[in-house]
């Protein structure tokens, strides 16, 4: 177990933390701060995409949009390290982030968010904003960047909206190598108390990643998750303890959903 700090929210506790590695460690920071232990184990790698042609063929003609969206972190920067060093970004187009941790990347490279929906920082949340219903977005044209294999939802209701829609994929998502006899090794001496995901892929992941003895106990280990989505996703998985849902798709949620659940642990 974890040495029990008194007072501190996470005393005691170790929390499984699936991020990508490049992406972790604030995360882990807010745990270890709280007096938890952080145990690393990433589930996605965030890599280019396979061809970048079409992004950058995308980027050379960005002013022929009015609206950017940017639908992750990742998003950002993998676009941004190549747009940066291509040319500027046209200075009628508007920048519209999914959500804080997005536009947090956009002001790192000195770009303004010009639109960031409320909690919970979700597409749903961004297609409720004034700015993007019909009579805001209606005959615009909109460049979604993402991951490959991103969700159709956004586009499709832009579309419908009366907006021209084009998709950029600026990454793709692979598998890590992972260390699953270290993992197992928690688990085994009580190390390991509850595990955080932030995508349903993420979850997926772990599932094959820590194999059948590890889904045994996966299976019994609450998990602390970002969206209903991929809490739905956990228990068709067949995840029996508690599955939390962080109120928005950030870290201090999710420390927040982690600290709620010790809480009620001691109680």
């Amino acid at each position: 177990m974890v040495e029990d700090v008194e007072g501190a929210p996470l005393a005691g506790i170790g929390v499984l933390v699936t991020r990508p590695a490049h992406q972790a460690e604030p995360l882990c920071r807010l745990i270890e701060a709280g007096g938890g232990r952080a145990i690393r184990f990433p589930v996605l790698e965030i890599l280019d995409p396979a061809d970048r042609g079409p992004l950058l063929a995308l980027i050379d003609r960005l002013d022929t949009f009015d609206l950017a969206i940017f639908i992750s972190p990742n998003a950002v920067t993998k676009t941004l390290n190549l747009l940066l060093g291509r040319r500027a970004l046209p200075a009628g187009l508007r920048i519209a982030a999914i959500g804080r941790g997005s536009a947090r990347e956009l002001e790192r490279a000195g770009v303004r968010a010009d639109i960031v929906p409320p909690r919970p920082f979700n597409t749903e949340a961004l297609l409720a904003t004034p700015q993007m219903q019909a009579a805001a977005v209606a005959g615009r044209r909109v460049v979604i960047f993402r991951g490959e294999g991103g969700r159709e939802l956004l586009g499709d209701e832009l579309r419908r909206r009366g907006a021209q829609v084009e998709y950029a994929e600026a990454y793709r998502r692979g598998r890590p190598d992972a260390d699953v006899g270290r993992l197992l090794r928690h688990w085994a001496r009580g190390e390991l108390q509850i595990v955080t995901v932030t995508s349903g892929e993420g979850l997926r992941n772990l599932f094959e990643l820590v194999g059948k003895l590890g889904r045994q106990w996966l299976r019994r280990t609450p998990l602390a998750v970002v969206g209903e989505r991929t809490a739905a996703l956990a228990r068709e998985l067949g995840c029996r303890e508690a599955v939390l849902v962080a109120a928005e798709a950030s870290d201090e949620a999710l420390v927040a959903a982690v600290a709620e659940w010790r809480r009620g642990s001691r109680a």
